[in-house]
């Protein structure tokens, strides 16, 4: 290979390297780096509530007993040997007003009743004779006396004995009466719409007098025993005693399978006492049970003695009160705001009531204001957000 050639493959190379190096570095001289532009800030993303300010009725929720709104003892006042026994006097059964119960053997007391017929009849006729006798004796006073111009004595015209008489004819009268009571007590019947709680009474048992045979609890109207915290009767309107209106309307509930069934009531009056052990005010629900006053046909579940029911107290009406959820209630009896320029405030509130899902706020929210619900960890004043999901409280 000549000198020539071999030198051309040693420095052609070299040549265009270093021309490529020159123009790089021309390049990249010429050239400027872009200018680094700023971020915008972006705040935490949170949820907000629009404050509004509106009427709300408080509403007391509560559980009670349901206990029968009329109850009584079946009490013969006639002893006897029982005659005839309804099939639905047992535990359970029913009977409308008026309907018979059981029957007294009524022989006695028939006898007695025309016993007393007779000394009534007797009594008339003793007396008939004595007002005859006391005439004579007037006539025959008259004829003795014809020039004396005064007044015989009782004792001439049989006063006394009249007077017997008269007495001797209203015992009887009174005898026959009391009688014809006892014939008809030997007969009992349903004083009004009921269910037989208990019974103690078997075709042939003979009765007494004055002993219970049975526990009658009316059907018409229940009563439900609600036990409330003392705080929570502020809310409510209770009558006492000497007050002719009705209180507090209630919503009595229970739920049966698949079916929620519904009841109206109201309150009527107050236990009158404390509850020593859990410190809790007892108030009475007085709930018509008739068919029209319940949600579901006739045929579903009774209010029937002894169910263990919901009930929701309406109580007083509030005219401007801030409803907000509990969640939203912070530290310190606080709520998060979002300011006009979207930076976080910490704002002190009065908590008027506690409610199952939300608190009644008084003080310290006005209506527009933005409150935050989403929980941040570390929030301080200030802190910028980005409010996202407005609705309006409810």
């Amino acid at each position: 290979m000549s000198k020539k050639n071999l030198l051309l493959k040693i420095i052609l190379p070299l040549i265009i390297l270093v021309i490529g190096v020159i123009g790089f570095k021309s390049l990249t001289g010429l050239s400027t780096p872009p200018k680094k532009q700023a971020q915008p800030q972006r705040g935490l993303l949170v949820e907000v509530l629009t404050i509004a300010t509106q009427p709300h009725q408080v509403t007391v929720h509560a559980t009670g007993t349901v206990a029968p709104g009329m109850e009584i003892s079946l009490v013969p006042e006639v002893s006897g040997k029982i005659d005839w026994l309804s099939p639905q006097l047992v535990t359970g059964g029913f009977f409308r007003k008026g309907e018979k119960l059981l029957e007294i053997d009524q022989r006695d007391y028939r006898l007695a009743v025309e016993q007393a017929q007779a000394t009534l009849a007797q009594a008339e006729v003793a007396l008939q004779t004595e007002e005859q006798q006391s005439k004579l004796a007037l006539e025959e006073w008259q004829l003795l006396n014809m020039d004396d111009k005064g007044e015989p004595s009782p004792l001439v015209l049989r006063a006394p004995q009249l007077k017997k008489e008269k007495a001797n004819l209203d015992a009887a009268r009174a005898g026959l009466k009391k009688a014809q009571l006892n014939l008809q007590r030997t007969t009992l019947y349903a004083p009004f719409d009921c269910r037989i709680r208990t019974e103690q009474v078997d075709p042939g048992q003979y009765l007494r007098a004055g002993t219970a045979v049975a526990t009658l609890a009316g059907t018409a109207q229940a009563e439900i025993k609600v036990p409330l915290p003392l705080s929570e009767l502020q809310w409510l309107d209770i009558p006492r005693a000497g007050d002719t209106h009705t209180g507090s309307r209630a919503t009595i509930s229970l739920t049966s399978g698949s079916e929620r069934l519904t009841w109206t009531g109201e309150i009527v009056r107050s236990a009158g006492e404390i509850d020593p052990a859990s410190h809790m005010a007892t108030i009475i629900v007085a709930v018509d049970t008739a068919d029209g006053n319940r949600s579901t046909p006739q045929g579903q579940l009774d209010l029937s003695v002894g169910l263990f029911v919901d009930v929701a107290l309406h109580g007083t009406h509030l005219p401007e009160v801030v409803s907000i959820p509990r969640s939203a209630l912070r530290e310190n009896y606080s709520v998060w705001l979002a300011d006009l320029e979207d930076r976080l405030q910490i704002r002190p509130v009065h908590v008027l009531r506690r409610e199952q899902d939300t608190l009644l706020i008084d003080e310290g929210l006005s209506a527009g204001e933005r409150m935050i619900l989403t929980t941040l960890d570390g929030a301080v004043t200030g802190l910028l957000l980005r409010p996202m999901a407005q609705e309006q409280t409810r």
